[in-house]
């Protein structure tokens, strides 16, 4: 395990910390099928510093759920147009042993023919094509399925998840590529001016105290967001913010909107 090496998900959730520690927050999760480069090695060798391919996040991860892959199979994955799992939970065949994935778990299969496969794995789930881009009513689709999921810092399953990684793994299923942070995302696609302008599939930010990005979820339209805020929930929404459907109360100060799907 060196600086530059590289390695793949091979388990179906791995948590990547801010620090080479177990005791160290969980800054975001790998799921099956992400890969990344190693930048940095700890002293003890025990933990690894690793770059996520597809978003560029940073964090530390147990050396013991390190796999290794080649140079060229990280090449290759970068450019073949693999599945995307679509189903909440499934499970798959993999090297001759069970492994149950989650919803948003990349799946080495592809349609190229000339993709040579080198691992062994079977899957009989639901899946689409990560580049195939897909519309709002599909998006609504795959945004419900996480309903009640409980919150979960840094977390992107179904088992726990944060508000920024509920956003960012609805969209890339849906062929759209966002940062993981709500504070990233708010730089992402277009501004929408105002409430009324919006349109369902745009993002809603919320900020705290110090007017900065705290919070983020997907109108859906009539007035309504989905959004983790101790589980991935339905709210109302209004100039205000998001008002708990049950008590009246705005629970997130309104900031922004931004539009990613585009017409």
């Amino acid at each position: 395990m060196e600086i530059g090496e590289k390695g793949i998900c091979r388990l179906s959730v791995v948590p990547v910390r801010a620090q080479a520690s177990d005791k160290s927050e969980q800054v975001t999760q790998l799921l099956f099928g992400d890969h990344y480069t190693i930048i940095e090695v700890s002293e003890d060798r025990k933990w690894l510093r690793v770059e996520m391919y597809f978003d560029k996040y940073v964090g530390w991860i147990d050396v013991k759920q390190y796999y290794p892959i080649s140079d060229a199979y990280f090449n290759q994955i970068n450019g073949s147009d693999y599945k995307i799992c679509t189903d909440l939970t499934s499970s798959i065949l993999y090297n001759k042993h069970h492994i149950s994935i989650v919803i948003g778990s990349i799946l080495p299969i592809s349609t190229n023919e000339l993709f040579k496969m080198e691992e062994q794995l079977a899957f009989n789930g639901e899946s689409k094509s990560l580049s195939q881009k897909r519309e709002f009513d599909y998006l609504k689709q795959v945004a419900k399925k996480y309903l009640n999921a409980p919150y979960a810092w840094g977390g992107r399953s179904p088992f726990g998840i944060d508000c920024s990684g509920l956003v960012q793994n609805v969209f890339r299923i849906c062929g759209y590529s966002l940062p993981r942070d709500a504070s990233q995302q708010v730089s992402k696609g277009v501004a929408v001016p105002t409430l009324d302008e919006c349109k369902p599939g745009d993002l809603a930010f919320f900020s705290g105290k110090n007017e900065s990005i705290t919070h983020v979820g997907i109108v859906l339209g009539g007035n309504q967001i989905i959004h983790a805020s101790g589980r991935v929930r339905i709210d109302d929404l209004d100039a205000r913010g998001i008002v708990d459907a049950q008590s009246g109360l705005v629970t997130h100060k309104f900031s922004l909107l931004r539009r990613v799907i585009k017409e």
